[in-house]
């Protein structure tokens, strides 16, 4: 037997999604058996001295400050972008021009138009290319997935999303790019991208919104915060269904809590991130005297990816939705396709954008005004 051929993986970015994304091309041949095997060639990022210990400690084999040299290194088949958003679209535009797979993490881009001109720039490119949406590869969520397709919820009637954490909550917070929207985009598109991602892929397209937003500190270090620190929304999805999301980052005691809920004609889905190996079921159906949700571990061999894991029991984490992501990306190297694509980021961003406007202008947005 012969080894699998090296794909080379630069990663562009050496922070805290740099660093999740080496530890998935790590670990992904470990879990799966795969056509390629990953080879992390080269990671950049601006400061020298922190770029090289990143590199040390994630198992790279190179690094540079130029992440234009790691772009167009004959040995990097697939470029993986995890700068801050303001930055995504010209990395990716230029990793397409080099003939290079693209990974980029989300939000796609700080704009909608930005946004349409990176997921063009790879499709013409013509190589396999996908934007981060990780926590499609949570075996419960994949799981809500699947059931919401096969019906057991009927028809959907309402969909919610929530996400909440306490990040910004201290105004004494040092400035850094997530308060500057040129840079790290509104909260909207920054925790946003993953629940609309998550509402365009398991209910379907949203055709209206109609959102409010508010900033609670408006100056930090001496520069003013022109980002929302807390943005909530009202949502028409073009089939029919009603929503919800609400995103804020000023919430006490909140670390990282994200919450989806699914309610149709014939039963209810809800997901926790706290509890991310579970979710909970409802069905009109079940036995009146058993009423209410009741739980599922999504572990056993026969939900979404468990099988590549552990025992029935012992769960999953935040970082395996990486190695999945990861995994399915390499098991169809080189032709792909992958997905999500960057086409689905623009799409993602135009409902972020949408909001955005709704919020400033104070009205209901059709999402067809941005994404025309």
């Amino acid at each position: 037997m012969t080894d699998p051929p090296d794909v080379g993986v630069g990663i562009v970015g050496y922070g805290i999604m740099g660093r999740a994304h080496a530890y998935a091309y790590t670990l992904a041949p470990r879990v799966r058996k795969l056509p390629c095997r990953p080879r992390l060639r080269a990671i950049s990022g601006r400061n020298a001295e922190a770029v090289a210990r990143a590199a040390a400690a994630y198992g790279v084999e190179e690094w540079t400050i130029d992440w234009r040299e790691l772009v167009e290194r004959p040995d990097v088949q697939i470029v993986d972008v995890c700068t801050p958003p303001g930055t995504h679209a010209e990395i990716v535009e230029a990793a397409a021009a080099a003939g290079k797979a693209v990974l980029c993490e989300k939000p796609l881009a700080t704009d909608y138009e930005s946004a349409v001109a990176a997921a063009a720039a790879a499709a013409s490119a013509g190589f396999p290319n996908a934007i981060g949406f990780n926590y499609r590869r949570l075996p419960a969520l994949s799981l809500m997935k699947q059931l919401v397709d096969e019906g057991r919820v009927g028809d959907v009637l309402l969909w919610r999303a929530t996400w909440l954490s306490d990040e910004f909550l201290d105004p004494d917070i040092p400035f850094d790019w997530r308060f500057e929207r040129r840079m790290g985009g509104s909260t909207i598109a920054d925790l946003g991208a993953h629940l609309i991602d998550l509402a365009l892929w398991i209910v379907g397209e949203i055709g209206e919104v109609c959102a409010q937003s508010e900033t609670f500190t408006r100056e930090g270090s001496g520069r003013a915060v022109d980002v929302d620190e807390a943005s909530s929304a009202l949502v028409r999805f073009a089939g029919g269904p009603r929503g919800t999301f609400e995103l804020a980052r000023t919430c006490a005691r909140r670390p990282c809590d994200f919450f989806v809920e699914v309610n149709g004609t014939a039963g209810t889905l809800r997901f926790e991130y706290p509890r991310l190996n579970e979710l909970w079921y409802g069905a009109v159906g079940d036995n009146e005297r058993f009423y209410g949700l009741k739980r599922i571990r999504a572990e056993h061999p026969t939900h979404p990816y468990a099988s590549d894991w552990w025992p029935i029991g012992q769960g999953v984490g935040y970082g395996t939705t990486f190695v999945n992501q990861a995994a399915d990306h390499l098991e169809r190297w080189p032709e792909g396709p992958w997905d999500p694509d960057l086409a689905q980021g623009a799409r993602v961003q135009a409902v972020c954008e949408a909001m955005e406007r709704s919020a400033a202008e104070r009205r209901w947005v059709d999402v067809a005004e941005v994404a025309v």
